[in-house]
């Protein structure tokens, strides 16, 4: 077998259709995100990755419209939580526009104790920003220990 075999299926997808959203994001791209939340750089991570009108939504409740509110709500979790550390992401995947990452965060307060969050995160890419994301997770890792 000849190298052009390997070769032929890798090629770099013109910046015309990344931009218009027919190919997913490149995974350096995505890597570059879950760096940012890695160090725990959560509100830059918003303003730097996310639309304008991006939504964001936590398992079944309403979804929070517009990168405005999705920095807010990340302020508030700061305030009450202090520091989140995040565990280094072991699994992400890509599919087109659909990206999926499972996080895993470490909380800490005293009505909570100390929790471990595990969670998916569904996100679904426009260019080189998340349009829409969704966190899949069991909410009873959140609830207070008995």
């Amino acid at each position: 077998m000849t190298t052009e075999l390997f070769l032929a299926p890798m090629r770099t997808v013109p910046m015309v259709e990344y931009a218009s959203g027919k190919v997913g994001p490149p995974v350096t791209l995505v890597r570059s995100f879950i760096r940012r939340v890695e160090q725990q750089d959560y509100v830059g991570a918003i303003a730097h990755f996310y639309h304008e009108d991006a939504t964001v939504q936590e398992n079944q409740d309403a979804p929070r419209c517009g990168r405005s509110a999705l920095l807010a709500h990340e302020m508030d979790l700061m305030v009450r939580y202090g520091s989140i550390p995040v565990r280094k992401v072991e699994r992400f995947a890509i599919n087109g526009n659909a990206v999926f990452i499972n996080w895993i965060f470490e909380l800490s307060t005293p009505s909570l104790g100390k929790r471990t969050l595990d969670e998916v995160a569904m996100q679904h890419w426009d260019g080189d920003r998340i349009r829409r994301e969704r966190f899949y997770y069991d909410p009873l890792q959140l609830t207070p220990a008995i």
